[in-house]
């Protein structure tokens, strides 16, 4: 007789890490995610203050130690906050990635956002067409969102008009 399988729900969760644990500990997914996604995952106000550094394996590729560097004013206040820190980041990742945390205080660089080139200001044509198309609207606060979406709007044409020419 052939042995009876369990029909019953399981969690997605609990089979996902059964699935992807052995992938997830070869490839260091958690590594990297955890570098990109560090504000979204402590909160802005816990990220601006301090940043993961190095993960260190347990000996299954779970439950490992996270070094983090934080600013010397934080640094009282985020070891009582270890246990929800802990519980946010294993969240995230929907298993035990962390099963403590190792401060480290020292000087925080801030991550500064990658400065875009000003937008070109659009042709003269394309600007007096655009007016033309506002001057019915009665509305004046309408009227400049409208303008100012337009002009964001024929400036990327622009800037993506002369990179095409640059890459030819």
């Amino acid at each position: 007789m052939p042995p009876r399988r369990n029909k019953s729900l399981r969690a997605v969760a609990a089979e996902a890490d059964r699935v992807t644990g052995p992938i997830r500990r070869k490839r260091g997914l958690a590594d990297a995610a955890l570098m990109s996604e560090w504000p979204d995952i402590i909160g802005a106000a816990l990220a601006a203050e301090c940043v993961p550094l190095r993960i260190a394996r347990g000996a299954d590729g779970t439950g490992g130690t996270l070094h983090i560097r934080v600013s010397g004013a934080l640094a009282l206040e985020l070891q009582h906050l270890q246990p929800q820190v802990i519980e946010r980041i294993n969240g995230y990742f929907g298993y035990q990635a962390i099963a403590r945390i190792a401060l480290q205080q020292g000087p925080i660089v801030a991550r500064k956002p990658a400065a875009r080139p000003a937008a070109p200001p659009p042709s003269d044509e394309d600007a007096a067409a655009l007016a033309a198309q506002l001057d019915s609207i009665a509305d004046d606060d309408l009227r400049h969102a409208l303008d100012a979406l337009g002009r964001g709007v024929l400036s990327r044409k622009q800037r993506r008009a002369g990179s095409d020419t640059k890459a030819e």
